[in-house]
């Protein structure tokens, strides 16, 4: 199998939360994590080695891992340098910032990443407006790369263990916002992670539109209290029904150590499966095929 997405918390990661404190420690790589139980990072090539044993433990063969702040794309980049066969590099993006388009140059050209992380709430933009096209635009000049746009309900859980603010806007994350730069760049996939994170409605909507946009289907999909009596099997249905198995993607959104890769996940989402009769064929599409499609082996 495959997994769509992971995040990195490299040592930078800490360095910017720390920002963000009114009193930040001296050291936050090692500070912070003691504080949230969770292990050090060490160095980018470090965490990269606890990586790839972790996902050699489950038989895991290539991982998405996500620099989780902007400005972190180097870390990443070391890290895949140090496993290209095994390592997809995704970055956190900003494009509201005045040097955003020579860093996004630089994370694809000079870095070699592949995926580009759009965060609207977070960054408060519309998804159809001239700095965010302009991303889009970018990644689709490039083939092999993606742009992943998280839409719905966000709240980043490492910052409410540390008692710092959320301050989002969930409003620019309207899935159907997405639909401008999908039809605009038909041939350039557009992934919306955890089915749209409690704009579920909206995603199925833009994925009926737009055929090159795909459905993630990571972490533990808490949005669906959102929506009463929705179970994981019928989200999986609806979305098997409108997007079909070439168009959902496997993630678990695994993220800290000790606790690793969220071999859970995956063993629910393998039992809704299990009782929608969806087929092996299926199944080699969702957990490991439309992953090396989007992002063959260089």
């Amino acid at each position: 199998m495959n997994d769509a997405h992971c995040h990195f918390f490299s040592p930078h990661f800490f360095d910017v939360l720390a920002r963000s404190m009114p009193q930040p420690p001296q050291d936050p790589a090692h500070a912070l994590p003691a504080r949230l139980g969770w292990d050090p990072p060490g160095s980018p090539e470090a965490l990269a080695d606890r990586w790839i044993a972790e996902l050699d433990r489950y038989s895991v063969q290539r991982a998405a891992l996500m620099a989780s702040v902007p400005g972190d794309e180097s870390s990443i980049a070391a890290a895949v340098a140090r496993y290209p066969d095994r390592l997809v590099g995704f970055f956190m993006f900003d494009p509201t910032t005045p040097d955003a388009q020579a860093r996004l140059a630089g994370a694809f050209d000079n870095l070699g990443l592949r995926g580009v992380c759009l965060f609207p709430a977070m960054y408060r933009h519309p998804l159809y407006d001239e700095r965010a096209m302009r991303v889009f635009e970018a990644a689709a000049a490039r083939p092999g790369t993606v742009v992943f746009v998280h839409c719905g309900a966000l709240s980043v859980g490492v910052r409410k263990k540390l008692g710092l603010p959320n301050r989002f806007e969930t409003r620019f994350g309207n899935p159907l916002d997405l639909q401008a730069a999908a039809s605009t760049w038909p041939d350039l996939p557009i992934v919306v992670p955890h089915f749209g994170a409690g704009l579920f409605r909206e995603a199925l909507m833009l994925a009926d539109l737009c055929p090159n946009v795909l459905l993630d289907t990571s972490s533990s999909n808490g949005w669906m209290k959102y929506i009463p009596g929705l179970t994981l099997r019928e989200v999986f249905r609806q979305a098997l029904a409108v997007a079909g198995p070439g168009r959902l993607i496997f993630g678990t959104d695994s993220s800290f150590f000790p606790r690793g890769w969220q071999r859970p996940l995956y063993d629910a989402q393998q039992a809704v499966l299990d009782d929608l009769g969806v087929d092996a064929a299926g199944r080699q599409q969702i957990f490991h095929d439309n992953f090396d499609r989007l992002l063959p082996r260089r």
